[in-house]
């Protein structure tokens, strides 16, 4: 199977409409959301993502497949502009336009060595996934997670069942050990070999994180997240450069060599649309609380 045969959207329920089956709010601003998506769901695999669209006047908005149970997709996402706090204020029972993939490629994966699979943030939805996956594929299976404080925290359940050893991290020392991800990272490769590492999570601590790994030689990947329209290929908004050479992140990746990526320049593109991004939140803000457009109403 191609890794992209199965991006047509196809219908799932009433009038081609992809039911909302469960939301839960995971911590301040970030969301769980399973959806009845069943040509999603049968095909996907670790690493992978879809693009959903509210709405017939919504704009596709690409997210990881965190997880899968049967007919159901569940996507976690972090409130931050209009759509996602549209997305937010859905309840069970509500449907959405479009669900459409699994699109790019599945995370590359070995077995029959030492995995670690290391989250940040809300970058930690996509842990699960790919951990049970290097798990099924005869790994043994380190998870690191980490979040600002233990309020932030997400999953951790989740990666204790399927891990075989996790590491907790909070940047205040709420939980788990004081510092970050990469502190814990330090300590495992100085103490022992790891065969593959994937960092997940905010461009500049994918960035930090995966230069630990560098003079060791670990094979690290981590999961890009550019500005993103159509998701098969065409648009090109989602290029990055990786080793020196432009690569469209819907269909080459998400999931690339973390040692050959240009993080600043894929920050220097994450930045291009925010006072446009901020201007949408305002007027969907206004729109929702009475406001007048172009009032003084701010997230």
């Amino acid at each position: 199977m191609k890794c992209n045969e199965y991006t047509k959207i196809g219908t799932s329920g009433v009038n081609g409409l992809y039911k909302v089956e469960e939301t839960t709010q995971l911590a301040d601003r970030v969301h769980q959301m399973w959806i009845r998506a069943p040509h999603v769901a049968h095909h996907a695999q670790a690493g992978q993502f879809v693009i959903i669209r509210i709405d017939e006047q919504g704009e596709r908005i690409p997210l990881t497949i965190s997880g899968v149970n049967g007919d159901l997709v569940r996507v976690i996402f972090m409130t931050v502009g209009k759509t996602t706090h549209h997305l937010a204020s859905l309840a069970a029972g509500e449907h959405v336009r479009d669900v459409a993939g699994p699109l790019g490629r599945p995370s590359e994966m070995i077995s029959g060595g030492t995995c670690v699979v290391i989250g940040g943030g809300v970058g930690v939805a996509s842990t699960p996934i790919i951990a049970q996956a290097a798990k099924d594929a005869g790994n043994h299976v380190i998870g690191i997670i980490g979040a600002r404080n233990a309020g932030l925290l997400i999953l951790e359940d989740e990666m204790r069942a399927v891990c075989d050893e996790l590491f907790i991290t909070t940047d205040d020392g709420s939980k788990g050990t004081h510092g970050f991800v990469s502190d814990v990272l330090k300590k495992l490769l100085a103490e022992r070999k790891l065969d593959l590492v994937w960092v997940i999570g905010p461009a500049i601590m994918m960035k930090v994180t995966s230069g630990v790994t560098q003079p060791y030689g670990v094979k690290t990947f981590v999961s890009l997240n550019p500005i993103m329209v159509d998701g098969t290929g065409m648009c090109g908004s989602c290029r990055v450069i990786v080793g020196g050479e432009t690569r469209f992140a819907c269909v080459d990746g998400p999931e690339f060599d973390a040692h050959q990526v240009d993080f600043n320049s894929l920050m220097a593109r994450q930045r291009v649309y925010t006072e446009e991004e901020k201007v949408a939140l305002e007027r969907h803000h206004a729109a929702h609380c009475g406001c007048e457009e172009g009032g003084h109403h701010h997230a």
